[in-house]
This record gives C-alpha cells, structure tokens and sequence, in this order.
C-alpha cells in the first residue's frame, strides 16, 4: 500500500508545495510473449507494484524529476532546441514528454517526484510504469483530458524511439488500461481488449529469479529481427501479410523451407503463441484452470526451446513451481534472460506452495526467491489518499 503521506512530505521537502498524487501499475503477462511487436495477443494482468508520482505544475517549461529509488534528479527544459537522449534512467520519462510535445500536445513545465514498488530488473515493467505515470502527470497538470489508449501508444513511442528498446504496446498498454481482478486480452494490432476474469479459485503467484542477464535490449531486439525476416521471407508464398499475427501455424509449417532453420523456430513460437493466447481466453471464460495452466506450460517450453529466451535458473524456477500440488501451470513472464516466473495456484495451496518453491530454488540455485501472491489492478490513474 503506498504511503500517500510520505509522498507528499518529500515532495514538500524537495520542491515546495502541495503536489498532486498519480500512480502508474507494473504488470504481469499470464501468457502471450513476445507476441506484441507481432502484431498478435497478449494476457497481461496489473499489479499491486506500482510506480507513483507527486506532482505539480510549474509556470516555466521546465520538467525537474526526483527519484526517491535511486536519489538522482534532472531537468530538461522544452523549450530546448533538442532534448536529446541522456542512456539512463530518465529517458523513460523525459522521452514520454517529448513524445507528447511532437505529437502536439502542449505540456506545461513540472516538479515531479517519483517512487516505485516495481522491482528493476524483473521483468514486471517498472519502465513502462515509470513512463505512464510520468505521461498521466504530465497530461493532468497541463489540464488535457488522458485518453489511455493514445498514452500507452505514446509510452511506447517513447521506448521504442527515445530509449532504443523496439518493445511491442503490452507493458504500456496493461499499465493504463489494467481491469480489476482481471487479465486482459489484448489485440496488439487493433488494441480492441477483453477482460477476462480470473476464477477466484486461484491466484496468481509471482516468483523472482533474482537474475537477470542483461537483456540484453541486443537480444530482445535480435528477436524482433528474426519475425521481422520470417514475414520477408513467407511474403512470396503466403502474399499480403505484414506480421506474423497473419500465419497460421499450417501456413508456418507449408513453407518452412523458406525458412534458416533458427528463424523458423523464432517464427513458430510466435505463431504458436498467438493460438494459445486465443485459447487461453475461452478456458478462462469457462474456468477451466487446468486447461488454462497447460497451455502456460507449453509456452514455456516454447520460449525456452524455440524463442531461447530462458536461462538455467528461471527453467529451474519454472520445473519446481510446475511440480508442486495445487500448481495448475507455471512459465517465465517478461522480455526474458531472468526475471520473473508466473505460475496459477488454487487457494488453499499457495502458503505451501511459496514456502515450498523458496526452499527449493535457494537449495538449487543459492537465490533467495521473492515470492508473493496477487490480484490484478487498475490501470493508471490518480493516486487516492
């Protein structure tokens, strides 16, 4: 539970005034990865984690942030002639304002203090928290109406052209647009979404690998380029596709041979993706758990054996949660390279289950897991309190 008091007073202390309170969720995917820069679906739900920001207008155009996480500040001012990119931290929020300025939108300079729950590193989108937050702030103050929809395509223009991460809409979408006690299926291409309940029979258990082997944004973006080469080349066969969303997995298979074989396999796990996250939609429709945490399973194996992007300790993390009584399906959530498992639990077992998967993780690997159990959240908004 944030400590709205303590924003307000270091806020106070910081910039003088009476600030404005505005929070921003993290997020984890129940299934669809890598699917979002494919024009296909994802199933993210919101979380408790959450970036917050205690902001005010100012009456220049100048923006100075403070992190309580790390203790750093910066400014930009823009009316500058460039802002240009700084490779740290604040690009994620620097880049959101300038995103909204070249797309019109005329912002008003601003004190902004921010402070997140979103573990770094983890694969739950503290970036993308951080850039909504700062974006809803930055809207608000100036007095513009926040349409969640353009603030998450923003965000991610932000990322994708300011920071250098090519990330699919996902991570910012969830966090503006997250449903209570629901995940959301989300047409990447369209951006038309479906909350789609989770039966209250179980909950979400979350476990950090506490590694991460740096994304590598090389790695991620590698991936990108992959798909990206597998529609060039199925385009003489197949005809007017743009994504992979458009290959059907019998199509994929037909053609394969116009495929190297390491591009074939990224392709097939997206393909294969696509049709589990559909599926997975209509089994929690119907609360069908079991079913639901089998096709989490085979997109874990998916991403390990075809898209590569686990690593000896998640698949260690992965093979234990999917062992333990009452675990309906266990699998790597996030970009990959570490970070976080996502597994679904009936009630009754998830105090065993944590204790459990802790024990045996730290006797397999010497990590100390964090573990904890979650319901989905609202997407961004103002902060109550």
């Amino acid at each position: 539970m944030s400590d709205t008091v303590h924003l307000r007073e270091a806020f106070a202390e910081r910039f003088g005034g009476t600030p404005q309170l505005f929070r921003a969720p993290g997020r984890v995917n129940l299934i669809g990865e890598h699917t979002d820069y494919n024009d296909g679906f994802v199933m993210p739900a919101a979380l408790e984690f959450e970036a917050e920001a205690a902001a005010a207008a100012r009456d220049d155009r100048i923006i100075r942030i403070h992190s309580l996480n790390n203790g750093k500040s910066a400014e930009i001012d823009l009316d500058a002639a460039a802002n240009a990119p700084r490779g740290d931290w604040t690009d994620y929020a620097f880049g959101v304002a300038v995103m909204i300025e070249q797309a019109g939108t005329t912002l008003k300079g601003a004190d902004i203090l921010v402070s997140s729950t979103v573990p770094v590193g983890s694969g739950l989108s503290s970036s993308a928290a951080l850039e909504v937050v700062t974006g809803y702030a930055l809207l608000s103050l100036s007095g513009h109406a926040v349409d969640t929809v353009e603030l998450a395509k923003l965000c991610q223009k932000a990322e994708n052209e300011y920071v250098g991460m090519r990330c699919g809409i996902m991570d910012q979408f969830i966090s503006c647009n997250g449903v209570h006690d629901h995940a959301l299926m989300i047409d990447c291409r369209s951006l038309e979404r479906k909350p789609v309940p989770i039966d209250p029979k179980a909950r979400i258990v979350v476990a950090n690998s506490m590694v991460h082997h740096a994304l590598a944004d090389g790695e991620y973006n590698k991936r990108r380029n992959s798909c990206e080469e597998g529609v060039r080349l199925l385009q003489p066969a197949l005809g007017d596709i743009t994504a992979l969303r458009d290959v059907s997995f019998d199509a994929l298979e037909e053609n394969r041979d116009f495929l190297p074989d390491l591009t074939y396999r990224r392709c097939r796990h997206i393909v294969t993706e696509n049709e589990r996250v559909l599926a997975a939609a209509d089994v929690l429709e119907r609360g069908d758990l079991k079913a639901f945490g089998q096709l989490m399973n085979a997109s874990h194996a998916s991403m390990r054996d075809d898209y590569e992007i686990s690593c000896a300790e998640v698949d260690t993390l992965v093979a234990i949660a999917q062992s333990q009584p009452g675990v309906f399906g266990a699998r790597m959530t996030g970009g990959g390279f570490g970070g976080c498992v996502v597994s679904l639990v009936a009630v009754e077992a998830v105090d065993d289950f944590i204790e459990t998967v802790r024990a045996a993780y730290f006797e397999a690997t010497g990590h100390t897991s964090d573990i904890f159990a979650c319901a989905p959240q609202d997407g961004a908004g103002p902060l109550v309190g």
